[in-house]
């Protein structure tokens, strides 16, 4: 090998990646993968809150259908006496119907939102 020339001789920089091409450091690799990590539980911990807030609002929800069904039933009953004697201005009585459908959906809400703060749990 003795009679290579200088230009035949490989050098360092010709085994060296320009700056744009070179692969992160593990250091820095660490470091993203650390700022990942702290982005996901930070990610988590928002959609923990926001679910158990939704839930909150489902159970309120829940309620207050509940509470508007028995004002309802409350005013029907009310309405069947003011038949008997009706007034100027009074509404007609209406349905249940309405309510109990408000009712039944606001159940299925709550369960629906129940069964992803689970699915967010246990993964």
């Amino acid at each position: 090998m003795s009679g290579m020339s200088e230009r035949e001789r490989e050098s360092a920089e010709d085994w060296t990646l320009p700056e744009r091409s070179r692969p992160p450091l593990l250091g820095e690799l660490v470091e993203r993968i650390d700022e990942a990590l702290a982005v996901a539980r930070a990610s988590e911990a928002a959609v923990m809150t926001v679910g158990a807030a939704a839930l909150d609002a489902a159970e309120q929800a829940k309620r207050a259908a509940v509470l508007a069904e028995r004002a309802s039933a409350a005013m029907n009953r009310g309405q069947q006496v003011i038949t008997a004697a009706p007034e100027r201005g009074v509404p007609a009585a209406t349905g249940e119907g309405g309510m109990e459908s408000f009712s039944a959906r606001a159940d299925r809400v709550a369960e629906r939102l129940q069964r992803l703060q689970q699915m967010s749990l246990s993964a």
